[in-house]
């Protein structure tokens, strides 16, 4: 089956996640700038899932543009991954209103940990519709860069108890890791 209606359905639930993210970002009560200082732990919350679903757009995209056709079992596996997107403008403004308390810190690195096993079924499902020999299963290779966010983003959950700043850094770096859209779907967005 084709792809394109996955594809315009992920952009659409994709959009209206960053919507309701800047949407509960609440305007402060006064005119000046002291009066926005207590809102900037909300704020670099936003920044950082603004980012990150904004990896997993460019991401997505760039792995579809190398795709066929689509099964069941994929439509499946991108609801799901839809599924833990959704979740972040929750755990965004938990973690933002509640200023990186190690509880709401944890549980955004456990949203960001299913995000990434979602994404990773997600590229299981399309290697499995393409056949192992394919030229898709080709670019994905060995994957790493869709094993390492797994093992980083548990270990940032646990440590979140520990030091969320610690955490919190962690979260950036994975995100700066996928900021490049994935160069070994590149080749098939230049076709």
């Amino acid at each position: 089956m084709s792809k394109t209606r996955l594809e315009a359905f992920s952009d659409g639930v994709l959009a209206i996640i960053i919507t309701i993210m800047v949407l509960e970002m609440k305007v402060p009560h006064g005119e000046y700038l002291d009066s926005i200082a207590p809102l900037w732990p909300v704020f670099v919350s936003y920044v950082l899932s603004f980012v990150i679903v904004g990896i997993y757009w460019n991401n997505h995209h760039h792995m579809f543009h190398a795709v066929r056709h689509v099964t069941g079992a994929v439509l499946w596996g991108n609801l799901h991954l839809l599924f833990w997107l959704s979740l972040m403008p929750f755990t965004t403004g938990w973690m933002g209103e509640n200023h990186f308390a190690p509880l709401p810190v944890a549980l955004y690195g456990a949203d960001l940990f299913m995000c990434a096993v979602a994404y990773f079924i997600l590229v299981r499902a399309l290697i499995a519709v393409h056949g192992s020999g394919s030229e898709f299963a080709a670019r994905v290779g060995t994957d790493w860069k869709g094993k390492v966010p797994l093992a980083g983003y548990a270990i940032a959950t646990a440590l979140a108890f520990v030091n969320v700043w610690i955490s919190l850094a962690i979260y950036a770096a994975i995100a700066a890791l996928w900021f490049i859209p994935d160069r070994r779907f590149e080749p098939a967005t230049s076709a």
